[in-house]
C-alpha cells in the first residue's frame, strides 16, 4: 500500500539498562509521569518509584515497569504539547508493552499488571533454563566479517543466534557467556564494536518454551481488542490490527529476532514521513535507516527535562560506538 499523503508514526524504543540514579528525577517531577504512575501504583498495590529506588537492577521488574511508564509518559506529553496525532504505532522489543497500551489495545492499569508479571514469569524462567546464556549488540560489522566470525563459532560447536538486526552491520547475537569476550575480541580484530550485553539473553528462536511459559501465566489470560491504531511488526514488518494479531507478536517477541528494516520498509510503504520516538531511547531515533527516511522527533526524558520541553530532531549522524568492551547488564528479571 502507498499513500501520497504524509503520516506519522510513534515509536516506542527497546529497553536498555534503567536506573533510578538516570530517570528518577524526571519521574518525580514531570506531570505526565506522575499521572501515569499514580495509576501504576494502583494497579500493583505499591509503589512503583520505592520498588524502583530499592531494587537497584537495570532489568529488574520495577525498572521495567518504570521503563514502560515513562514511554507511555512521554507519549502522552507529545500529544498534548506536541501536537503528535500518529497513524501508526510500533512497539519495538520492549517497547510493544508501551505501544500495546497506548494504542487502547489494553487499559493502561492492566497494561502495567502484564508488564510486572511477564518480568517476574521471565525471572522464574531464568532461573532454570539457558543461565549460560547472553545476547550481545554488535555494530560496524559487515556481514561477510560477521558470516566468518559466526562460522567459526559453528567449527568448534558453540551455540549462537542472531537475535536482531538493527542497521546495517548492526546486530544482536546470543552466545555462551564464556565465549563472550573471545567473541568479543574477534569482532573488534574484524573491525566492528562491541555495545553492551544482556542476561538472560532475548529474542532467541531457542526460547520457545519461556515463550510457552508466557502465554499460559500471562499473555493469554490478558484481555486484549483490536487496537485503535494499526500496529507494525518488530520482526517483520507486519501490519497488526486484531487482538488476536496483537496477541501473537508479544509471544512472538520471546522466540523471533528483531528487525527494524522491515519495520521502516512498512512505515515506508504507509506515507510515513515522520517518526515520533517517545522513551528513553539510546538507539532507534539515531540510526542510519531511520535519519536517512524519515523526519525523526525524539521525546526522551533528557528533552521533557528542558526548560523549553522541545523535543530533539534526529540528524543523520550514526549512533556513537566505544571502542571498550561491552558492559553486561545482569537482566535477572528480562
Amino acid at each position: 500500500m502507498t499513500t501520497d499523503q504524509a503520516r506519522s508514526a510513534v515509536v516506542f524504543p527497546g529497553m536498555g539498562p534503567a536506573r533510578f540514579t538516570d530517570v528518577g528525577k524526571f519521574m518525580m517531577i514531570d506531570p505526565f509521569v506522575r499521572k501515569r504512575l499514580a495509576a501504576a501504583d494502583e494497579a500493583l498495590g505499591r509503589s512503583v518509584l520505592d520498588g524502583f529506588r530499592a531494587q537497584g537492577e537495570d532489568f529488574g521488574e520495577f525498572a521495567q515497569v518504570a521503563f514502560f511508564i515513562n514511554s507511555v509518559a512521554l507519549a502522552d506529553r507529545a500529544v498534548e504539547t506536541g501536537g503528535l496525532r500518529p497513524d501508526h504505532c510500533v512497539g519495538f522489543s520492549f517497547g510493544q508493552k508501551a505501544a500495546t497500551a497506548f494504542s487502547g489495545a489494553l487499559p493502561f492499569p492492566e497494561a502495567v499488571r502484564l508488564t510486572y508479571e511477564l518480568a517476574l514469569c521471565e525471572q522464574r524462567f531464568f532461573q532454570e533454563q539457558y543461565q549460560d546464556l547472553v545476547t550481545l549488540t554488535i555494530t560496524r560489522v559487515p556481514e561477510p566479517a560477521l558470516t566468518e566470525v559466526l562460522a567459526e563459532l559453528t567449527e568448534r560447536g558453540e551455540f549462537h543466534e542472531v537475535s536482531g538486526l538493527l542497521d546495517e552491520g548492526m546486530h544482536m547475537i546470543t552466545l555462551r557467556e564464556p565465549v563472550l569476550e573471545s567473541f568479543q575480541r574477534r569482532i573488534s580484530a574484524v573491525g566492528g564494536y562491541s555495545l553492551y550485553s544482556m542476561k538472560p539473553p532475548a529474542h532467541c528462536r531457542i526460547l520457545t518454551g519461556l515463550r510457552a511459559r508466557a502465554e499460559e501465566e500471562v499473555i493469554g489470560e490478558a484481555d486484549l481488542t483490536d487496537p485503535e491504531l494499526p500496529l507494525v511488526a518488530d520482526h517483520d514488518g507486519s501490519l497488526v490490527t486484531t487482538a488476536d494479531g496483537l496477541r501473537a507478536l508479544l509471544l512472538d517477541t520471546f522466540d523471533h529476532p528483531v528487525r527494524w528494516h522491515p519495520v521502516v520498509d512498512t512505515l515506508r510503504a504507509q506515507g510515513v514521513t515522520t517518526v515520533h520516538v517517545t522513551g528513553p531511547d539510546r538507539l532507534l531515533h539515531r540510526l542510519d535507516v531511520t535519519t536517512r527516511h524519515f523526519d525523526v522527533v525524539a521525546l526522551g526524558p533528557e528533552q521533557a527535562l528542558r526548560p523549553a520541553a522541545r523535543p530533539a530532531r534526529a540528524t543523520s549522524r550514526p549512533a556513537r560506538t566505544a571502542s571498550r568492551p561491552a558492559r553486561t547488564s545482569s537482566r535477572k528479571e528480562q
